[in-house]
């Protein structure tokens, strides 16, 4: 039993270094997200750090329009950043996990 537990507490140990790893590599993942047209354009980790904008000239000349663009268009890269991260850390997690009956929370 005390083998078991020993056992369980290395596998969680070297999970949580995985996690730690994984989290490290996420911020050299990059995700290029642009408006329908182009103007803008952003460029983020999949830890959601914003790396980069570019913002077309013509968007200068229309504050709502330009702060509209970016609305729409950083909320669609952190969404493809967080659904990246997301996966990524729980197949880490999954393949950590020990084998404790009852604990089947990643099914």
């Amino acid at each position: 039993m005390f083998g078991d537990i020993m056992g369980m507490m290395g596998k969680l140990k070297e999970t949580q270094q995985k996690i730690e790893e994984t989290k490290k590599r996420l911020d050299s993942v990059l995700i290029d997200e642009q408006s329908t047209d182009g103007l803008l354009k952003v460029t983020i980790t999949a830890n959601r750090k914003i790396k980069a904008v570019s913002i077309d000239d013509s968007l200068l000349e229309d504050k709502e329009q330009l702060e509209d663009y970016l609305l729409l268009v950083l909320n669609k890269a952190v969404e493809r950043a967080s659904a990246i991260n997301e996966a990524e850390l729980a197949a880490v997690a999954k393949d950590g996990m020990p084998n404790i009956p009852g604990m089947d929370m990643f099914k």
